[in-house]
């Protein structure tokens, strides 16, 4: 079977995942504090010099720090020694171990959740699953076996498309979650990732078609990979295409930042006043987020037969610039919504550079490119953790909305690279 189901999966029960944790710990720390924690839009807004609050949005993101850091710096070691191994071994081997890592990390949740453990276990949970691969590691594998399969012409338009696989599993879980946890709180919705993710490895183990045509064992644990990733970028091949790889990267590491960096903070953006979005909004708001992986779809299928891939990716970038000023401003519930309208084409920047660099190594490399962009991935969104959590913490007397200006600043960087 293709690779698109498994992402699909993957990102479903991650999205779900993702709020809810965020959420638990708002509440957790809440309860730990002694904080009302009711969210309704009267308390939201009397308790907008509370302290407690304060200090409750604080851990929060502090937690949120912690786990992507863990991961990160297990994952970075993890993936690119999984992807360039999956050049030699074929890329199923690479596919069930990262579901099992994603599978793990649920099992751990659920107790945490179930048993009101420490908070601690969470972090725990997100560096088994680095260890196996983690969602980075998956997704290395899946746009390598696209790379794999695709002709040069086809393979812009197969990378949005799993892209947007991405994206549609986001938007149903964003929806289905908010209005979950109001209805059931959060043991339920962690049981049903689980679930999902116990379908997930089955089918990479048994009914994924391997996509390296001749796959021959080799060992996992040596430096051969790391080299291989290092020599992508080293080795002299006609001047241009190694110039092009290390700048295509850097543009791709700032997309990445500024989108996860202001995924980051926009749940608490808009929990907090003057929004005070309840559980219900904060669905719509992430089902928006994710609306932009099915426009950029459409809309690069339709302007790339009038507009270099080039000037897409332009457009995409503006648009995105745009959204960002919107939201730093945003103190009312439509002009937040109008900010995700702006975002429609927002990511069509990163299927095209995807597809751009795929051209430009041979295809024994695709797997060590991959996941050289996985960590490239993996380092933005740290970065993005790093400086949004911190920021908006520290930016909350003079400029709630500050980050995303910044954010929008950064992207003129991959405007002037792609360009």
């Amino acid at each position: 079977g293709p690779v698109e189901p498994l992402i699909f999966l993957a990102n479903f029960a991650l999205v779900l995942q993702g709020p809810l944790t965020t959420q638990y710990l708002w509440h957790r720390f809440s309860a730990d504090l002694g904080y009302n924690g009711t969210r309704d839009r009267g308390s939201c807004s009397n308790h907008s010099a509370d302290p407690v609050m304060k200090e409750v949005e604080t851990l929060t993101s502090h937690w949120t720090l912690y786990m992507n850091l863990g991961g990160f710096l297990v994952g970075l070691f993890s993936f690119t020694l999984l992807g360039a191994w999956s050049d030699c071994v074929g890329r199923r081997p690479l596919l069930v171990l990262a579901s099992l890592g994603l599978l793990l990390q649920a099992v751990v949740s659920i107790f945490v959740v179930q048993l009101e453990l420490h908070v601690g276990y969470f972090v725990l949970g997100r560096i088994l699953c680095a260890l196996l691969g983690d969602f980075s590691g998956l997704l290395a594998a899946g746009f390598a076996s696209v790379a794999d399969v695709s002709s040069s012409r086809s393979r812009t338009m197969r990378m949005a498309l799993l892209e947007s696989c991405i994206g549609v599993a986001g938007m149903l879980a964003s929806l289905l979650g908010g209005h979950w946890l109001r209805a059931q709180g959060y043991a339920n919705p962690f049981w049903l990732a689980l679930a999902l993710l116990i379908a997930m490895t089955l089918y990479a183990a048994f009914c994924f078609g391997e996509t390296v045509k001749e796959p021959k064992p080799a060992r996992l644990f040596t430096l051969r990979h790391h080299r291989s990733l290092v020599r992508l970028y080293v080795t002299w091949a006609p001047e241009k295409s190694r110039r092009h790889l290390a700048l295509y990267s850097l543009a791709i590491f700032m997309v990445v930042t500024v989108h996860f960096g202001a995924q980051d903070i926009l749940t608490l953006y808009e929990l907090s006043k003057p929004l005070c979005w309840d559980s219900k909004l904060i669905g719509y708001g992430s089902a928006a987020q994710h609306l932009p992986y099915l426009t950029s779809l459409l809309g690069l299928q339709l302007l790339r037969h009038c507009l270099a891939d080039a000037w897409v990716a332009e457009i995409g970038l503006a648009f995105n610039i745009l959204g960002m000023v919107v939201f730093a401003f945003a103190t009312i519930t439509p002009l937040m919504f109008t900010g995700y309208g702006l975002l429609f084409l927002s990511l069509v920047t990163t299927p095209i550079v995807r597809a751009k660099l795929s051209r430009l190594v041979g295809e024994s490399e695709q797997g060590a490119l991959f996941s050289a962009v996985a960590c490239v991935n993996a380092l933005a969104m740290l970065m993005a953790s790093g400086i949004f959590n911190s920021l908006y913490p520290a930016t909350l007397n003079f400029m709630k909305g500050f980050p995303f200006l910044l954010g929008a600043g950064l992207l003129f960087i991959p405007a002037i690279l792609i360009g």
